[in-house]
């Protein structure tokens, strides 16, 4: 069974700059491969694989010799990224994929392989980066897959462990319907259960509306490019970021007491992406996340 697990990283002044490092240089190597997939499908009529693009990556590095200090593995991870991509893309016909921008707060690189956790002395070991300093608040035992170093919009920087623990998935029990809690989600009250009981719902974004409008302000008043401009989309990241926090904290503990409590949960399927084109209920929809605590409640059930 697939575990992931996340941690904090704390590298210095030098890991920091090596890790910002990989993320611009795969963000590079991201777009290179997609422009290439779209110039390989408008002149042959046919997909480029992400093998014969991983081909192309020494070439690459000739023309652009930075390339060469950067995990060659975690080039390589990015062509699997926009292959991936392109299959989401045909397969559920939703978003063609685009470009990553240099401009987005949260940016991440892949680490394939070659990667160790030291409980003991609280690092992770990254190849071409070194020992890392991390809290491991969190123990863990298996086979370690791939892992993600991510830095937020606040410029901390974390890694997501994926971990095989060699246990099987449990049995599915039978359930019945005095053990199926059934959930309808809406903007008033969060979710009312089949019990009747009432969850109401915390709104945190627009409980944080005024103080964003203030910060938003600030931003739109400087000057293009300064620095106090720089220090102004900063705190208005980090509002964002604690609004982001809130609300997952509030789904975490909510889908956790709701699966721990019944032994099935019943939803109604919803065209979230159809109800936000209502102007009029779109900002209080975005800020309920239907979509993020169905998620939640897949993944613990």
């Amino acid at each position: 069974m697939m575990k992931a697990f996340k941690f904090r990283l704390y590298p210095t002044t030098t890991q920091a700059v090596q890790l910002n490092q990989h993320i611009g240089s795969c963000r590079f190597v991201y777009n290179w491969a997609l422009d290439q997939k779209i110039k390989a499908y408008e002149q042959t009529g046919k997909s480029i694989s992400r093998f014969d693009l991983n081909k192309l990556i020494p070439t690459l590095k000739v023309s652009n010799e930075w390339l060469g200090e950067v995990n060659s593995q975690s080039l390589q991870g990015m062509t699997k990224q926009v292959e991936s991509s392109f299959t989401r893309f045909f397969r559920e016909k939703n978003g063609f994929p685009k470009f990553k921008s240099k401009k987005n707060p949260v940016q991440s690189f892949p680490v394939p392989q070659h990667y160790f956790v030291n409980f003991e002395n609280n690092t992770v070991k990254l190849p071409k980066i070194g020992e890392i300093k991390a809290v491991l608040h969190r123990k863990f035992e298996g086979e370690l897959k791939t892992a993600t170093v991510s830095r937020s919009c606040k410029g901390n920087y974390y890694i997501n462990i994926l971990v095989e623990n060699g246990r099987e998935l449990p049995a599915k029990q039978s359930f019945s319907e005095s053990t199926t809690v059934g959930i309808d989600v809406g903007i008033k009250d969060f979710a009312v259960l089949s019990t009747g009981e009432k969850i109401e719902n915390p709104k945190y974004l627009k409980n944080s509306l005024q103080r964003l409008k203030v910060l938003q302000k600030r931003v739109s008043r400087k000057q293009k490019g300064s620095k106090n401009r720089a220090k102004a989309k900063q705190r208005l990241a980090i509002l964002h970021d604690k609004i982001t926090n809130q609300r997952s904290d509030f789904q975490n503990k909510l889908s956790f007491r709701l699966v721990s409590e019944n032994q099935a949960v019943a939803l109604e399927t919803l065209n979230v992406k159809g109800m936000v084109k209502n102007h009029h209920l779109a900002q209080a929809i975005s800020d309920s996340a239907w979509s993020s605590f169905v998620t939640k409640l897949e993944y613990k059930t």
